[in-house]
C-alpha cells in the first residue's frame, strides 16, 4: 500500500514539475478542457436553476388541488395534438357552475373555491397602475391557497366580506410599491371601475412566476362584487378544488368530472365541455422539456470536450516524443514500465483536471453576473461541480492512457538513442 501512494506521490510530483516547466504548453491544453467544461457545465446549472425555480413555481399550485377551466393545461387529450378550436368553443366556467356545485357538497372535497378576473387601471391619488390584473375571488380560495399566511402586512377577507361583495381589496406588492411609495397602503381606498375599495392586506413579494401570472402585479376583490361590476365580461375563470386528507386526487377528479357533465346535462356520449387540470400535468411536461434540453446540452458540450481531450492526447505525444531519451534512462535505472504508465497517466489526468477547475470557475463568473440581472434564482449546485471535475478526471485519463502506452512499451536502449 505504500509502495503505491509512493509511486502515485512520486508521479505527481514529476508531472507538476513538468507541467510547470512548459507554461505555454499547459496554458493552451488548459484552455481547450475548460471551454469543454465551460460549455456542458453552464447549461447543467442554468438548466438546474430553471427547473427549481419553475417547480417552485408549480408547488404553489398544489399537488391535492384540482382545477375545472375553459382551456386544458398541456396539450389536451387531442389526438392530433392542441385542439385549440375546439377549446376555443367552449363557454368559460361560470359563477352559476360553482354555486351548483357547491350545493352538490361533493364528498372528496375539502374546500371549493371560484376565480375570475378581469383586466384594469388602478388609481390612488395621482398614481395609477394601468392594465392591472384585477381577480375576483370567494372566501375559499385564501383556505385552498393559504393566501393569510402570504400577507406582508394587513389581514385575508373575511367570509362575510366575500358573501356581500364589500368593496375591500387585497393587492400585491408590486402594485402596492405603484400606488403608495413607501406609504402603508392599509385602510387607504384606491379607484377601480370607478368605485373605491378599501386596502386591508398587502402579500409578500412573490418575485416572477414561470407558471402563470406573479400575484405582485394582481388586485383580488371579492367575486361576487366583480360579478355585479362587470357581469360575463371575465376572463380566466377557474373552480378549484382541495382534496380531503387521505382522499386521492383520481378520487377527486372523477367525482368532479361526474357533477360537472350533471349540471351541464352532457349527454352519455357528448365530449366534456370543460377541461380538469392538476401540478402532474405541467410537471409531466417540464420532465419531458428538461430532459430534451440536458441531452442537447450534453451533446454540445460533448462535443467542446472531446476537442478539448484531443488536444490533451496531442500533447502527450509530443511530450513522449521529447522526453524519449528521458524515459530510456529511467528504465535503465530500473524504472518500471508501471512507473512509466503512471506518470504519464498522472500528468493528463492532472492537465485535464486544472482545466475542469478553470471551467468551473468560468461558470461561476458567468452566474454571479447573470444573477444580478435575473429576477429568478441561479446557483451552481455541488453536483455541477463534482459532474465537472469527474468529466474532466476521466477525460484526461482516457486522453493519456495510448500516449503512456506507449512511453511504457518504450525499449531502454532505443530510446536512449532517440535523441543521438
Amino acid at each position: 500500500m505504500w509502495k503505491i501512494f509512493t509511486l502515485i506521490s512520486e508521479s505527481y510530483r514529476f508531472a507538476w514539475n513538468v507541467l510547470i516547466n512548459n507554461r505555454l504548453r499547459t496554458s493552451l491544453s488548459l484552455l481547450g478542457i475548460a471551454i469543454g467544461i465551460f460549455a456542458i457545465i453552464s447549461v447543467y446549472a442554468i438548466v438546474d436553476s430553471l427547473e427549481r425555480n419553475i417547480r417552485s413555481s408549480v408547488d404553489t399550485i398544489g399537488t391535492d388541488v384540482v382545477f375545472v377551466q375553459k382551456w386544458p393545461w398541456g396539450g389536451g387529450d387531442g389526438a392530433d395534438g392542441y385542439e385549440w378550436w375546439k377549446y376555443f368553443q367552449r363557454s368559460e366556467v361560470s359563477h352559476e357552475d360553482f354555486k351548483k356545485l357547491l350545493n352538490r357538497r361533493l364528498n372528496s372535497a375539502q374546500y371549493m373555491g371560484y376565480v375570475a378576473g378581469t383586466k384594469g387601471t388602478v388609481k390612488y391619488q395621482n398614481s395609477n397602475v394601468e392594465n392591472a390584473s384585477i381577480e375576483g375571488i370567494t372566501f375559499e380560495v385564501g383556505l385552498i391557497f393559504s393566501k393569510a399566511e402570504q400577507l406582508e402586512v394587513g389581514r385575508y377577507f373575511s367570509e362575510k366580506e366575500t358573501r356581500l361583495g364589500k368593496p375591500v381589496c387585497i393587492i400585491g406588492s408590486d402594485v402596492s410599491r405603484g400606488l403608495f411609495g413607501d406609504k402603508d397602503p392599509i385602510g387607504r381606498s384606491i379607484i377601480a371601475f370607478g368605485r373605491q375599495f378599501s386596502v386591508i392586506g398587502v402579500l409578500d413579494k412573490q418575485g416572477s412566476s414561470l407558471v402563470g401570472e406573479s400575484d405582485d402585479s394582481k388586485i383580488f376583490i371579492p367575486v361576487s362584487l366583480l360579478i355585479s361590476i362587470r357581469g360575463d365580461k371575465l376572463s380566466g375563470s377557474s373552480i378549484q378544488f382541495k382534496a380531503k386528507e387521505n382522499v386521492s386526487l383520481e378520487l377527486l377528479k372523477d367525482e368532479v368530472k361526474q357533477n360537472m357533465r350533471a349540471i351541464r346535462r352532457l349527454s352519455p356520449r357528448a365530449e366534456d365541455d370543460f377541461s380538469i387540470n392538476e401540478s402532474s400535468i405541467i410537471s409531466g411536461g417540464l420532465d419531458t422539456m428538461f430532459s430534451a434540453i440536458g441531452i442537447a446540452g450534453t451533446i454540445i458540450g460533448g462535443f467542446s470536450i472531446l476537442v478539448g481531450g484531443f488536444g490533451i492526447a496531442n500533447i502527450m505525444f509530443v511530450s513522449v516524443r521529447e522526453r524519449t531519451g528521458q524515459i530510456g534512462i529511467q528504465k535503465a535505472l530500473g524504472a518500471k514500465n508501471s512507473f512509466i504508465l503512471l506518470q504519464f497517466l498522472v500528468e493528463s489526468t492532472l492537465l485535464s483536471i486544472l482545466g475542469g477547475i478553470l471551467g468551473i470557475l468560468f461558470v461561476s463568473i458567468l452566474i454571479s453576473v447573470a444573477s444580478l440581472y435575473s429576477e429568478f434564482e441561479l446557483a451552481m449546485s455541488l453536483e455541477n461541480i463534482f459532474t465537472g471535475i469527474g468529466l474532466s478526471a476521466l477525460i484526461g485519463l482516457v486522453s493519456g492512457l495510448a500516449p503512456a502506452t506507449m512511453a511504457a512499451k518504450l525499449d531502454p536502449v532505443d530510446a536512449i538513442r532517440f535523441n543521438q
